[in-house]
């Protein structure tokens, strides 16, 4: 066989376009031969003998062996080593021609070539993209599309793996797809070809490929992507081939009009049958489709309008599904029921329905199991749930009364920042315009001590704001001189300085309005801390600054006002010429901080 290869590879190289198409033949076969029996051994002598550049003159439309020189390029490059050289050897751009010929045998073997040269082969992407193959193989799959014969299937099978090769992690070449108009005709693909696991196949992986890129959701979603792929999801009954179906959800899904045409094509359905399939299995493939359908149908639910359509008022089979998942024993359940419920309280309207029909309780229930050593994921997503339903006003007394903010109070020793933050925001939500629950929680020292050294956090943005944030609500709520001598207690009055200088001004103002009830309610207790944490020079900043908001000059002139009742403060102010800076706010355009301006200038002449 060696000495038949070798003597092949001298005749070939030797070829002129004299040859007779049967010595030709012979060689060719002996070639292909040789690739069936040790293709890499093979492939290593084609490369050393110099033959490849031969082949190049070999792929003409007339010649009879072209199709035999196509099958051993694409046989070759199977191997990453060959791609290169096939490229250096200008293989691409005959190949390329070949693929306006009618020939099918041509235009199959052409198309391996071609797909295995781009195969992890950025130089063979991107002489394929020179020489302009992909165009005319996206009109192939156009003009084949509706033939169901073997042999076009077979065709299309071969296109649609070169154009997955071709644009495999590569957005430009994916994005050139999706504008050649690719995604429509991949989808009909899809609905005609059904029946052929191998196109089917290929489908998928090109959808997989293409679905990651915004543009492509765009065009996914006028074409009828979502009606075929649950079409073929109830066919399946392998994991593996469930599974692929999963990879092209799961990117598709996260457009709110595709989401939408999924539901109404039924793959909610598809996803709560898997779940009561799967939820009692030990299998690693069952917990694996287990959690991949938790997760789309958690997914689902972040599009306002199939959120909605599924929850149907409360009444939904769908809400009462995922409602019996929060007390499963699977924790992969228990997070996506949590995370479902957290969107489903996307407005006001589902978070009463829920609240009224004891949705708090679970997630209580829930949270309790959880305590100890608990699962992080399910104690976020249960957190994040009742953060949302405490936002409409008449949940709050509600869910004050049923012990959340006991239920909360129990992570204050989590390490975790994801529960942290949340922990912070449900109890923020809870206490707005609560000044029983506010005052009970100001109070609480251990509370408030743990916010105040969260307020040092300065590895977790999220968590530091946050903790700022309620500090100054449980003051703003309750007004209470208690809660201020508790936060003064524990340090807490820096952190509400500092937070006046937020580049948030919704937190600069909360900060202000704090500060100022503080001023007015326990200024000789806090004095010595407003002093320290140099108030009076961060006032007279925000007052100089043009950029401040009208309502942050407002509030620090109400805050100067209230501090002059403090000698050492009232001093500072003085030594500051704030009467300056203020005197100059009179003619603010907005006429609240013009007022107020006039009043601190006169409140200032006055004490000076």
């Amino acid at each position: 066989m060696a000495d038949n290869l070798s003597d092949a590879l001298k005749k070939l190289k030797i070829t002129t376009t004299d040859s007779t198409a049967d010595s030709l033949e012979g060689c060719l076969d002996c070639l292909l031969q040789a690739l069936a029996q040790n293709n890499m051994e093979t492939s290593e002598k084609i490369q050393k003998s110099g033959v490849l550049q031969v082949f190049a003159n070999l792929l003409t439309p007339q010649s009879s062996c072209t199709a035999k020189v196509a099958n051993i390029i694409a046989e070759v490059a199977r191997n990453e080593f060959m791609r290169n050289p096939c490229v250096d050897a200008g293989l691409i751009p005959p190949l390329v021609q070949l693929l306006n010929c009618k020939d099918q045998e041509v235009l199959l073997q052409t198309g391996r070539a071609l797909g295995n040269i781009c195969y992890d082969s950025h130089e063979g992407r991107n002489a394929v993209d020179h020489a302009g193959g992909a165009h005319i193989v996206v009109d192939h799959l156009r003009s084949l599309c509706s033939k169901t014969d073997p042999a076009s299937e077979k065709l299309l099978t071969v296109f649609c793996g070169m154009l997955m090769n071709y644009s495999n992690e590569n957005d430009t070449l994916q994005s050139q797809l999706i504008n050649m108009g690719v995604i429509p005709t991949l989808v009909k693909l899809l609905g005609i070809h059904c029946q052929n696991a191998a196109l089917t196949e290929m489908c998928l992986v090109a959808f997989g490929n293409l679905a990651e890129l915004e543009s492509s959701k765009e065009q996914f979603a006028y074409t009828n992507i979502a009606e075929e792929l649950v079409k073929l999801f109830k066919k399946q009954i392998e994991h593996d081939k469930k599974e692929m179906i999963f990879e092209v959800l799961a990117p598709l899904a996260e457009n709110d009009v595709i989401k939408l045409q999924l539901v109404e094509a039924g793959l909610v359905e598809c996803l709560l049958e898997i779940v009561q399939k799967t939820v009692d299995s030990d299998k690693e493939d069952d917990i694996a489709e287990l959690k991949t359908a938790s997760d789309l149908m958690v997914l689902l639910l972040l599009g306002d309008e199939s959120m909605q359509k599924l929850f149907e008022g409360g009444k939904g089979s769908v809400f009462q599904r995922v409602l019996s998942w929060i007390p499963s024993n699977s924790h992969q359940l228990q997070l996506a029921g949590a995370l479902a419920i957290a969107n489903f309280a996307r407005n006001d309207g589902n978070c009463i329905h829920m609240v009224d029909n004891g949705i708090v309780q679970k997630l209580m229930d829930l949270l309790d199991r959880h305590v100890e050593d608990g699962n992080v994921t399910v104690q976020h997503a249960a957190l994040s749930a009742l953060r949302n339903l405490a936002i409409p006003v008449v949940n709050k007394a509600k869910m004050l009364s049923a012990g959340v903010a006991e239920a909360v109070l129990k992570f204050l020793r989590s390490e975790m920042p994801p529960v942290q933050f949340k922990l912070l925001g449900t109890l923020r939500m809870l206490i707005d315009a609560q000044a029983e629950a506010a005052e009970q929680l100001g109070k609480n020292v251990k509370l408030v001590e743990r916010l105040v050294e969260w307020c040092e956090a300065k590895d977790h943005a999220g968590v530091m704001g946050e903790s700022n944030r309620l500090l100054s609500a449980l003051i703003r709520h309750s007004k209470s001189k208690d809660v201020i001598r508790t936060i003064v207690q524990s340090g807490g009055i820096k952190h509400l300085v500092t937070m006046a200088t937020s580049e948030h001004v919704i937190m600069q103002n909360e900060a202000l309005v704090a500060l100022a009830l503080i001023a007015a309610l326990e200024l000789v207790t806090a004095e010595k801390d407003l002093e320290n944490a140099q108030l009076v020079q961060i006032l007279h900043r925000l007052l100089s600054d043009d950029r401040s908001a009208p309502e942050i000059k407002y509030n620090s002139m109400v805050l100067i006002c209230a501090l002059i009742g403090s000698e050492p403060l009232q001093k500072e102010v003085q030594s500051m010429a704030f009467l300056e800076v203020i005197s100059k706010l009179r003619s603010h355009e907005n006429k609240t901080v013009a007022q107020q301006a006039s009043l601190t200038e006169q409140r200032l002449a006055v004490e000076s």
